[in-house]
């Protein structure tokens, strides 16, 4: 039994006809598949870059609240003990 994926000879063109009609198809699926594959990855890049959420407020920093606490006394103890 013959390899059917094998490359005929030259001189039968039957056998050409046959590898052509299974290569082309296959040829054509992998190729479409992967320009699919790219064009949605593009899309899918230029759909998150949509997503981001500018109605969200930053914790303030230390100059927005007035900066640090004053120094505490050394000899006084820590709040909350």
């Amino acid at each position: 039994m013959e390899n059917p994926f094998a490359l005929p000879k030259p001189g039968a063109s039957a056998d050409w006809l046959i590898f052509l009609s299974i290569f082309v198809p296959v040829a054509l699926a992998v190729g479409g598949f992967i320009i699919w594959f790219m064009i949605s990855r593009k899309s899918r890049k230029h759909r998150r870059k949509h997503r981001k959420r500018h109605h969200r407020q930053l914790n303030p920093t230390l100059a927005q609240t007035g900066g640090l606490p004053p120094m505490r006394d050394p000899d006084e103890p820590p709040h909350g003990t």
